[in-house]
């Protein structure tokens, strides 16, 4: 994967800087996000409705979906960290105006070291738990990568 942010709809400076910005200046009114908003051209749905107003106010501001879809990610780290994003990874299919259509893999990857044989013991038997906790169970994350390549 290509890392560099070849054509961005925002800087990504700016959309950073808003992304925090905008967590942090915002009321955080629960029984706000629980009505639905509807929209005629385009909306931002997320788990956080904070992470989808960050995602809504980008378009306002005059970035396109991709660009709102990268700041709710980016946002939903801060919110709600549980979900894993920029510790894990991810997919995201993109489907332009003109029709065209590109598929991001962004998943974590094993690290350099990582071997076939890494989590069997001498006799080549599975170690209980091995894959699930410890440095071995650490993959690299892919997250930031992906989201600020789309």
């Amino acid at each position: 994967m290509n890392p560099r942010h070849t054509n961005p709809g925002l800087p990504l400076k700016a959309a950073i800087w808003f992304v925090i910005t905008a967590l942090f200046a915002a009321p955080l009114s629960f029984a706000d996000g629980l009505r639905p908003v509807h929209a005629k051209r385009a909306m931002v749905v997320s788990v956080h409705q904070e992470a989808s107003r960050v995602g809504a106010e980008i378009m306002r501001r005059g970035g396109n979906a991709v660009d709102a879809a990268v700041a709710t990610g980016f946002a939903l780290a801060v919110v709600h960290p549980a979900a894993g994003n920029i510790g894990g990874g991810g997919f995201m299919l993109l489907r332009l105006a003109n029709g065209e259509t590109h598929f991001l893999d962004y998943r974590e990857k094993a690290p350099k070291a990582a071997s076939r044989d890494m989590y069997l013991d001498a006799h080549g038997d599975v170690i209980p738990g091995a894959s699930l906790v410890g440095y071995k169970a650490v993959a690299v994350p892919g997250s930031v990568a992906g989201l600020v390549y789309a």
